[in-house]
């Protein structure tokens, strides 16, 4: 085997750990956040972890049977390590040369497809209807994001994340770039599941959604995939649309990346703690303002602009 494979293997496994093990603790610092601006002491920072350590070792119940719903936990967390080894991390994304902006894209969405048929198979009229708020949110926040890589690919004239951050670090700021940018975070707050669009889950309205028949080993993993996915978006809105200061020093601009994608998730926490929630037709009428957003910043693209 030549250095070159190794190397992306190496990487690949980067990109994975980063998302495994760091995404519990950057969860953890949004709710200490959360719990400050609410003026409460909050949990401790490695709450999530024991969280999931006691998750883990609960007995494995479950209201339903079927390939389908036993294999969900394995495919949701699955597509989002898989979308992790095609996101940059300091450097070009591991696993970029086996899969374009496109697979990206589709990778992306995998995961809330799995959790919407878990929904639907569990039997619970609660995760029905969080399963179709689920899928009303994937309809309009999905859109907004491939609208915003778009952008990236139409300047830099490839569908390669990875050409796309290069050519973003060496030509600098552009107005499209800039909007799209914008769009890629007021998209974020929905992927991430925090309010005001944490419509799907909505404790005090339908009990966890989704989520409410999980629990156990299923609902860690469940968990688990969503921390990673928001930390993993994150880290691709800083990749692609703010990639500077650009040191060529993969160690020192993984940190730097990582440091970027904390800041972001702050914001994303700040909001959380001081909205309330939208009701669904709310936040789809807001993501449709957005998208318009996003198809502005790629028109000015298409100009050069």
């Amino acid at each position: 085997m030549t250095t070159a494979p190794l190397l992306a293997l190496a990487l690949a496994l980067l990109n994975v750990a980063v998302a495994l093990l760091l995404s519990p603790l950057v969860e953890g610092v949004m709710r200490k956040l959360k719990a400050i601006v609410h003026s409460r002491q909050g949990p401790p920072l490695t709450q999530p972890y024991l969280d999931l350590l006691k998750l883990l070792g609960k007995e494995d119940l479950r209201t339903t049977g079927g390939l389908p719903y036993a294999l969900a936990p394995a495919l949701t967390l699955g597509s989002v390590l898989l979308l992790a080894t095609l996101v940059p991390l300091g450097a070009a994304p591991p696993l970029g040369f086996a899969g374009d902006l496109i697979v990206l894209i589709y990778v992306a969405a995998t995961s809330a497809v799995a959790l919407i048929l878990t929904a639907f198979a569990s039997g619970s009229p609660y995760a029905a209807v969080g399963g179709s708020r689920e899928m009303m949110m994937l309809l309009s926040v999905e859109p907004v994001l491939a609208v915003a890589l778009v952008v990236g690919a139409v300047k830099a004239g490839t569908l390669s994340v990875g050409g796309i951050l290069a050519w973003n670090a060496e030509h600098g700021p552009t107005i499209s770039m800039a909007i799209a940018a914008v769009a890629l975070f007021l998209a974020l707050q929905a992927q991430a599941g925090k309010l005001p669009f944490d419509i799907p889950e909505a404790d005090q309205e339908i009990m966890g959604g989704p989520l409410i028949e999980q629990s156990g080993p299923r609902l860690a993993v469940f968990r688990w995939a969503m921390w990673a996915k928001q930390l993993i978006f994150a880290l691709l809105l800083v990749q692609v649309f703010v990639p500077w200061p650009h040191l060529g020093v993969v160690p020192l601009d993984a940190v730097l990346t990582l440091v970027k994608a904390l800041a972001v998730l702050v914001l994303v926490g700040v909001v959380d703690a001081v909205n309330p929630r939208l009701r669904i037709e709310q936040a789809m009428g807001y993501y449709m303002r957005v998208a318009l957003s996003a198809l502005a910043a790629l028109a000015f693209a298409v100009i050069g602009m």
